[in-house]
């Protein structure tokens, strides 16, 4: 379910901005998307740690491309936190 919520989710936006790969709001839907299929991975491969490091450094350029967008349009980033069904980030 999760994946079709994203799936969908990403074809509306793609939809607006076609071929716009470099939007922010496209980078953070591919790393969400991303993020969202290694969770069951680790579910079974508990200590494969260099796949927990690529899942640490995704995380983190999710992370600074929602801030980015959140300084530059907070609109923008409400609606795709919202859409992502992510949370806000607590780091300052």
């Amino acid at each position: 379910m999760v994946k079709k919520k994203v799936k969908k989710n990403s074809l509306i936006i793609s939809k607006k901005k076609k071929k716009n790969t470099g939007s922010v709001e496209f980078q953070i839907i591919s790393f969400t998307k991303k993020i969202r299929a290694l969770v069951p991975h680790f579910e079974l491969h508990k200590k494969d740690y260099s796949s927990q490091r690529g899942l640490r450094k995704i995380l983190e350029k999710r992370r600074r491309l929602l801030s980015y967008l959140e300084k530059k349009n907070v609109l923008r980033y409400q609606r795709l936190i919202s859409k992502l069904d992510i949370r806000e980030s607590k780091r300052q």
